[in-house]
């Protein structure tokens, strides 16, 4: 009898040491918008705020998570709020995300408003009512960050090697889909990942280019800050712009044009009609220059017979 209790007693104490050891608290070093972090089996899981998912601390997080993160923090009430306090709207909403933390097709917001979305989350419909229909998730296979460095006198072969490196290395993100160049004073940052280019342990641009944005606005995702040094300075960006392509054009309207692409169709839809005008006229006058001659020889037959 006293075997068995000193049997229990070990194995109990053993399970307390197992159970310990799995749940031991962790920091998610890419990830600060998470919450009770447990390692397990060597790797830090964490629960995301303001969703019930759980995300490894050993690869990005999604941006539909972080997004849905973000706005939890919006809205959840505080009891002391600073004058100067302000929201950066810089196309943060509430997503919907499914079981894997990636954005449902549809979205919609409090007023019921609704729009179709790509992959990275970004709107590429109309905005309508809850009757949308959105059928698939449009892959978003090509990302273009433009970005301006402070200091526009650098070498391209630095540039390109130092993006590359801190995009491959901070990010996790293969260096096959990563191109740089450098063109004074921009530089252009590509991210190409098709469907069947990512594999189910890879991380997606569409991620990759927002922890990259919010870097670069000064609100890291990571604990750490991003350090890109070409040629032996660190490098300082602003004006960075973001441009999405999918592997199916947008489904906008004419209304939703910018002033510019509307003046550019006006101008080229003018010139062809222009150009209809002149050609229609001028073979008007060509028929007539024509039939004149021809009056005129049939007089000049006559002349020569009388």
């Amino acid at each position: 009898m006293a075997v068995h209790r000193r049997l229990a007693l070990v194995l109990m104490a053993v399970l307390a040491l197992t159970v310990s050891v799995h749940s031991e608290e962790c920091i998610c070093k890419k990830n600060k918008q998470v919450e009770n972090c447990i390692l397990s089996n060597g790797e830090c899981k964490c629960i995301s705020v303001g969703s019930n998912v759980t995300v490894s601390c050993e690869t990005l997080t999604s941006k539909c998570l972080l997004m849905k993160a973000e706005m939890y923090r919006l809205k959840k009430p505080r009891t002391v709020r600073p004058s100067h306090a302000f929201i950066d709207n810089d196309g943060i909403y509430d997503p919907e995300c499914d079981n894997d933390g990636r954005f449902k097709a549809k979205q919609c917001n409090r007023t019921s408003t609704c729009w179709c979305v790509n992959s990275a989350g970004v709107r590429r419909t109309e905005k309508g009512d809850e009757n949308i229909t959105c059928s698939e998730v449009v892959r978003t296979s090509w990302i273009i960050i433009e970005t301006t460095p402070v200091n526009t006198d650098l070498d391209n072969h630095s540039v390109k090697r130092a993006f590359t490196e801190a995009l491959a290395q901070r990010y996790l993100l293969n260096q096959k889909h990563i191109s740089v160049t450098y063109e004074n004073p921009y530089i252009t940052i590509e991210l190409k990942q098709n469907a069947s280019e990512k594999s189910e342990k890879d991380v997606d641009i569409a991620d990759v280019a927002y922890y990259f944005e919010k870097e670069v606005k000064g609100n890291a995702i990571h604990y750490s800050f991003l350090n890109i040094t070409v040629q032996g300075e660190p490098l300082q960006l602003k004006d960075t712009l973001i441009y999405y392509v999918d592997e199916k054009p947008p489904e906008f309207a004419m209304t939703n044009l910018t002033a510019g692409i509307i003046a550019v169709i006006v101008v080229v839809t003018l010139a062809v009609v222009a150009g209809i005008l002149v050609l229609v006229f001028t073979r008007r006058k060509t028929g007539k220059y024509e039939k004149a001659e021809v009056k005129e020889m049939n007089e000049m037959h006559r002349e020569l017979k009388s």
